[in-house]
């Protein structure tokens, strides 16, 4: 086939103006209806869809496009390369004809690989916020094998695997290229152990617990998620280990709610306390024992702040306040000397409100 001779857009079946788009989907049509895997044996359609992806490879880079639009070839083109980049944009494409998770051979595991990352779940309670605190955990994990240095093999002796001859990958011919795969015997390492390590049975790895010590900084959120770097499971072939996620759940308080680094409380007081002021004692969230005063006809529902007695911002440097909500207290039972008291109480408010009335009916009557 003459390489030259082809109308590139002619092939795609676009407009010699279309989009990076329009190219894009038309190549992924002609890809999906010439593939020779639904195509076997048709010569036909193996060649257009040769066609297809030699076009894409020069439309598909504003590059190569502009040089063609312009001279009407590349300079120094030899064909489509089977293994280029041209296909990374079709990698669902692809992925769904041959079944693997390496393309042509890019995603190979013989290197070495991170260890998984772990997440734990670490619940504390509201004085841990406020103070900080180091704990200790446990956490189950895959670790390295001490007996076989996670070589899976016993006494370290390994021999080339048979299935891939020591390149870790199998190749198959799919159509008119070939394509590669990790391989399932030896998993990309291409070896595999003489005899299987005693301890870990070849796998490399083994279950054990494993004690860490994390520290939660004061003013931590709810559910805020801390990473502990290198503390997650051993990588593979002489990886690095994953990363430790700590994810921080603070308890209920049952006395004092939390709203950032502010804290509120509701605290009951009776009516008289509330009609002629008092002071109560109130106990911080760090322990400390404060006076609280109460203002004279204090009001329901009114909120009393004392400022920095809240939870330390996670700068470790200021403090929130505190707000004392007051609750009014009806007592439930009155003896009779209080009750009699009540109703003086009761007497003395009604003649006020008697005095209001008459002051009022002055008024308006000296307005008629």
């Amino acid at each position: 086939m003459n390489k030259n001779s082809e109308n590139y857009y002619e092939v795609l079946g676009v407009a010699k103006n279309a989009t990076q788009e329009e190219i894009k989907s038309a190549y992924r049509k002609a890809a999906l209806k010439y593939h020779p895997d639904k195509n076997p044996d048709n010569k036909e359609a193996e060649e257009m869809f040769k066609k297809a992806s030699e076009a894409y490879s020069v439309l598909g880079d504003p590059q190569k496009r502009s040089e063609y639009d312009t001279y009407g070839r590349v300079g120094g083109f030899q064909g489509v390369n089977f293994e280029s980049d041209i296909f990374e944009d079709f990698t669902d494409l692809f992925g769904s004809f041959f079944g693997f998770g390496d393309f042509f051979g890019r995603t190979q595991r013989k290197g070495p690989q991170r260890g998984s990352d772990l997440r734990y779940d670490l619940e504390i309670t509201l004085q841990d916020v406020f103070n900080g605190i180091e704990k200790e955990i446990e956490i189950p994990i895959e670790d390295e094998c001490e007996k076989c240095g996670g070589t899976g093999a016993k006494d370290g002796n390994k021999v080339t695997c048979n299935a891939c001859g020591g390149r870790g990958s199998l190749f198959y011919q799919q159509g008119f290229f070939t394509v590669s795969r990790t391989c399932p015997q030896c998993g990309g390492e291409g070896y595999l152990a003489k005899e299987y390590c005693p301890e870990c049975k070849g796998k490399g790895k083994v279950r054990k617990i494993k004690k860490t010590k994390v520290k939660i900084p004061k003013g931590v959120e709810n559910g805020t998620m801390l990473r502990v770097s290198g503390q997650g499971e051993t990588g593979v072939r002489g990886g690095t280990r994953g990363d430790l996620y700590i994810a921080v759940f603070v308890k209920e308080h049952p006395f004092f709610v939390r709203k950032g680094a502010d804290l509120f409380c509701e605290v009951e007081v009776s009516l008289p306390e509330a009609v002629l002021g008092s002071e109560i004692e109130l106990k911080l969230i760090n322990g400390e024992k404060v006076k609280v005063t109460i203002p004279e006809c204090c009001k329901s529902g009114e909120k009393i702040k004392l400022k920095g007695a809240g939870i330390y911002t996670t700068n470790e440097k200021n403090r929130g306040d505190l707000y004392v909500q007051v609750k009014l207290k009806t007592p439930e039972k009155i003896s009779r000397e209080e009750k009699n008291l009540w109703q003086e109480l009761y007497k003395m408010e009604m003649k006020k409100s008697e005095k209001k009335e008459n002051f009022f009916k002055k008024i308006f009557k000296g307005e008629n």
